[in-house]
């Protein structure tokens, strides 16, 4: 059977709302005045924060199977959107930080092209609706 996953939002006045998930976290959702009041993050920052955690936990889990030694990772995500409404991405573009010990560049370039092709399933989910440009840099 498919796992089903479920989130809850609550409306807090003006445009701002309280997400939750299945682990109870509160995820704050707002947007700038006037419409709303800046108590939390916007509903589109949180696709890329979605998008570069999914991408960065898979490269993150494929680099320890190779016995990377990793010792700090980031993701830096962005992403123009458009001026008319709908407001959506146009592109998104993630960049990736890994540090370690002795990091293999064609592990780190392997492991970043599997969450792409294979296993992120946000990546799979946005990579049809628009364009997604990635890099990885071993500092």
């Amino acid at each position: 059977m498919a796992e089903e996953l479920s989130a809850v939002v609550v409306w807090k006045g003006k445009l701002e709302f309280e997400g939750r998930t299945a682990f109870d976290q509160a995820i704050h959702i707002d947007v700038s005045p006037p419409l709303g009041n800046d108590h939390g993050s916007q509903p589109m920052e949180l696709l890329l924060v979605s998008l570069a955690s999914c991408a960065g936990q898979i490269v993150v889990s494929l680099l320890q199977k190779m016995r990377q030694d990793v010792r700090a990772f980031s993701v830096k995500a962005s992403g123009p959107k458009q001026a008319d409404h709908p407001r959506v991405f146009t592109s998104i573009r993630l960049d990736m930080e890994v540090s370690g010990q002795n990091i293999d560049p064609a592990a780190a370039e392997k492991a970043l092209r599997l969450a792409e092709d294979k296993y992120c399933p946000v990546y799979a989910l946005l990579k049809n609706s628009v364009p997604i440009q990635t890099s990885i840099t071993i500092v």
